[in-house]
């Protein structure tokens, strides 16, 4: 390639590769049995897309092929965030929960889409205790709420929106632990210029760029959780994706300090851990028992385990952080944690068996 070739390359094309020399511990499995507990295993991804339930549409395709895998690389259970609601919730049941038990819990989500017309509020409190009797192990909060669903007046619901107290209600009445995304990456509310770090993915992904009129500012999406965690102590709120705010681990570990039912996983997350890595792990050491391993990878591979295994157990420098290259998030490498063997399994498994009911038996 010629120097007038070299000035035309587009970043998109450009892959270089690192030459450094540094240690490689390859981690293939799990040092103890770990618990997933995020990752979307059913169709309600695809049903948002579509408005129909379809058999094409499961994420995986071999359930039991998966479980073969889990027993590779040691997961011993998988948290599938996609169990919807009613008969839908029951396929999930079936299909994963009842033909493995031990393998996988489902959570259950809301229906939403009936928030335009009055009487939404009871119709949801209704959905989650329905959900708990058929067998529904938590519940995932998405993050339309507080940036796409409206109520009959055309107005945003928020999570500290009071006419959800049933819904809190009923949640705390069923022990029901919350996996809750609200938010999304902060260069998401940025705006979309040459300093945007997460450009390529915002490229790609042009419904993702929240920085428009009709969408809440970050903080305002930050503080309703916050509102929400505080308002219902008895419930436990597991922040997905490190809290919700990655980008900033001294809001995270306020959270963590303030609120005692409030925890994190680290799903989809590592890129941001993993650059700032000696921040990571204090943040960890304050709050040993309350960070939780997730992969938000569906489905899940042997190879993308295999990387959050080296992340949470060697001190490993500058690698990939996503199978793919180059990475999707960003064009970055990252640094492991280099956790004793004890704060790596706690957050590998025995977090998650303490904090989620349904896994402590």
């Amino acid at each position: 390639m010629d120097h007038h070739q070299l000035t035309d390359l587009r970043l998109r094309d450009f892959q270089p590769r690192p030459s450094l020399r540094i240690a490689e511990n390859l981690m293939p499995r799990s040092a103890t049995p770990a618990v997933d507990a995020h990752n979307h295993l059913g169709r309600w991804h695809a049903y948002q897309q579509l408005g129909v339930w379809s058999d094409e549409h499961w994420r995986v395709k071999d359930v039991a092929a998966l479980v073969r895998m889990m027993d590779e690389v040691n997961i011993a259970t998988i948290v599938n965030l996609d169990g919807s609601w009613d008969d839908e919730l029951e396929r999930n049941l079936d299909r994963y929960d009842r033909a493995f038990p031990g393998r996988f819990i489902s959570y259950c989500r809301i229906d939403w889409s009936t928030t335009t017309e009055t009487g939404w509020p009871e119709r949801i409190a209704r959905s989650i205790t329905d959900s708990a009797a058929r067998g529904a192990c938590g519940v995932k909060l998405w993050k339309d709420i507080g940036l796409r669903r409206r109520d009959e007046h055309g107005e945003l619901i928020f999570l500290d929106d009071p006419r959800l107290e049933g819904m809190w209600a009923a949640i705390n009445e069923a022990n029901l632990p919350i996996a809750v995304h609200t938010a999304d990456p902060a260069a998401f509310f940025a705006p979309l210029d040459r300093h945007n770090e997460r450009i390529e993915e915002l490229a790609a992904h042009p419904d993702w760029q929240f920085m428009h009129p009709q969408f809440p500012p970050l903080q305002r999406l930050l503080d309703s959780l916050e509102s929400a965690v505080a308002a219902n102590p008895g419930i436990t709120f597991v922040g997905a994706h490190v809290g919700c705010y990655a980008e900033d681990l001294d809001w995270v570990d306020g959270m963590l300090t303030r609120y005692p039912n409030f925890a994190v996983d680290i799903a989809a997350r590592i890129a941001e851990l993993g650059r700032q890595p000696r921040r990571a792990k204090r943040l960890i050491e304050s709050h040993p028992s309350r960070v939780i391993f997730g992969s938000d990878v569906s489905p899940p591979t042997a190879e993308d385990y295999a990387i959050y295994f080296r992340f949470l157990q060697t001190a490993d420098e500058h690698f990939t952080y996503q199978a793919q290259e180059p990475p999707s998030t960003g064009r970055w490498r990252i640094s492991a944690l280099d956790l004793s063997p004890e704060q790596a399994a706690a957050i590998a498994g025995e977090n998650a068996r303490t904090l989620i009911p349904a896994l402590r038996s």
